[in-house]
């Protein structure tokens, strides 16, 4: 089960002087070719899903796919939600399996920015889950994202993102030093001083996005100035396009599925080429052995009711399901009626958390708390409660 901590995976690429590859996924395609790279290389990597695509897939449905192939790999995975827009769509992305989390507000003024991101740390962290933040603001230029990125770059500075990272709590800071999202018109011209400044005021893993069209060089000197995750969504989609036309011009005669032939391969391609630039190529090993494994906790009680009718205890656990469901952390709610008239004890509640952290947020949680107090324990005779976690199947 190599589902990791992003931070614990993060931390070992800065420490270490390589970058992970955060490769956005926009079907089953691309998260088969991404795997596939992974492991053909024996690289850690992120599957991300970036709020900007969900028009192309839903995310309440990929995300099971994606987490079952991430519990299924050989080689350490991280599920991040990348460019989330407000602290719902961070809440929802941890609750459907997400273990990091971007909130991207660089385009509001800097309070807002600062108020917004530590909002969504202050959540995040309850969960265990790690943030990412982005600090200046890196625009669109050409291509499948551009034009959800509009304006003008506006540079980090390192006084600045010191300030950002002490008013906020990230645990990584995605930063502007020339970069683009989609394509790049002529060379790109990165500010390395400024991308040095900055890790030396921080000392926390950064992130770089946009990272298409950049030379060799330029990402080595990105990995060398504290960059340890990178982003990279635009030219895999083109390998993916390209490849698609290519059919074409063979004289495809089939459907839909002749026409995406070979995608997987080519997704694939690119990803591990970028593995293998960034250094993380053969890292697997090491990082599962230094690496927490991201195992979920489960809540369960069982009791039996007392003063209420069959209908009125439907009716409380109706109302349970709906408000517990929605804290951050809660993965799944399940309540359930034994199937032996002779059992010691009648209903069940099964709350799985994301992180063990959860069990203190979840205690605590105004939600929890009114539930809890007025419909639940007043009712509730007898009754056991007690958490655990999963036990990790893999050998370390």
């Amino acid at each position: 089960m190599p589902l990791v901590d992003m931070k614990d995976m993060l931390q070992h690429a800065y420490d270490n002087g390589y970058a992970v590859g955060a490769f956005d996924l926009v079907s089953l395609d691309f998260l088969e070719g991404i795997l596939g790279a992974a492991e053909h290389c024996r690289a850690p990597v992120i599957l991300s899903l970036a709020e900007s695509h969900f028009d192309y897939f839903d995310f309440e449905l990929i995300m099971p796919a994606v987490e079952a192939a991430a519990l299924r790999a050989t080689v350490p995975v991280a599920i991040h939600l990348d460019h989330g827009a407000s602290l719902d769509s961070a809440v929802k992305a941890v609750n459907l399996g997400c273990n990091g989390v971007m909130v991207d507000a660089s385009h509001e003024p800097l309070p807002d920015n600062i108020d917004c991101t530590r909002n969504v740390v202050n959540m995040a962290h309850a969960c265990g889950v790690p943030v990412e933040g982005e600090l200046g603001y890196v625009p669109g230029v050409e291509g499948e994202d551009a034009a959800r990125h509009p304006g003008k770059i506006a540079y980090t500075t390192a006084a600045e993102a010191k300030n950002y990272r002490e008013q906020t709590g990230v645990d990584f800071l995605a930063v502007s030093i020339g970069t683009v999202h989609g394509r790049m018109k002529g060379k790109p011209e990165l500010d390395f001083q400024r991308l040095k400044q900055i890790n030396e005021a921080l000392g926390i893993p950064l992130v770089i996005h946009g990272g298409t069209g950049l030379s060799d060089d330029q990402f080595r000197q990105l990995i060398a100035n504290g960059v340890a995750k990178i982003n990279y969504y635009t030219a895999l989609s083109d390998a993916a396009a390209k490849q698609i036309k290519d059919n074409i011009k063979a004289g495809t005669s089939g459907g839909f599925t002749d026409l995406v032939k070979n995608i997987r391969t080519v997704v694939a391609d690119e990803a591990e080429r970028c593995m293998r630039l960034w250094g993380a190529e053969g890292r697997a090993s090491e990082v599962l052995s230094r690496c927490r494994s991201w195992l979920p906790v489960e809540h369960l009680i069982i009791y039996n009711v007392r003063g209420i009718d069959k209908a009125g205890a439907e009716a409380m656990i109706a109302e349970g399901c709906r408000v517990l469901s929605a804290i951050p952390g809660v993965r799944e709610v399940f309540s359930g009626e034994t199937v032996q008239d002779d059992a010691k004890y009648r209903y069940t509640w099964l709350v799985r958390f994301c992180h063990p952290l959860v069990i203190h947020s979840y205690r605590e949680h105004p939600d929890h708390v009114t539930f809890a107090d007025k419909l639940f324990r007043p009712v509730a005779g007898e009754r056991i409660s007690i958490d655990y976690q999963m036990v990790d199947p893999v050998a370390r």
